[in-house]
């Protein structure tokens, strides 16, 4: 029983505990980096400069949804603010970061009524 012990106890002569090394780990910390960025970073930068185009191409006269759910035609622009008519002669100005999608751009044609089945 004592030899057992004495054989379970201790490393054998010439080679590290650890296993692995150094390189197994860098390549594992590597490997999961590239996946957080390909699933997690990349589509994220990709949809934040989708959001910014639009909004720096925003023009008078779309139509545009505000994150609040807010529906608008756009009546004013400035640098960070936005005029929205949300009803007649019923203005308010929002910040330009709280536009969330253009439903309609200004020179398209209106959308089609959906039609009752």
């Amino acid at each position: 029983m004592l030899t057992l012990a004495y054989a379970m106890g201790q490393a054998p002569a010439g080679k590290a505990a650890g296993g692995g090394g150094d390189w197994g780990f860098i390549i594992m910390m590597v490997m999961i980096f590239g996946i957080f960025y390909f699933l997690m970073i990349r589509p994220q930068q990709k949809k934040q400069k989708e959001l910014q185009a639009m909004l720096n191409n925003l023009a008078y006269g779309d139509m545009v949804m505000t994150t609040g759910g807010i529906h608008g035609k756009v009546t004013g622009l400035a640098d960070a603010v936005i005029t929205l008519e949300i009803a007649d002669k019923v203005r308010i100005k929002v910040a330009r970061s709280a536009i969330g999608a253009v439903i309609q751009k200004s020179g398209s044609a209106a959308p089609a009524a959906p039609t009752k089945s």
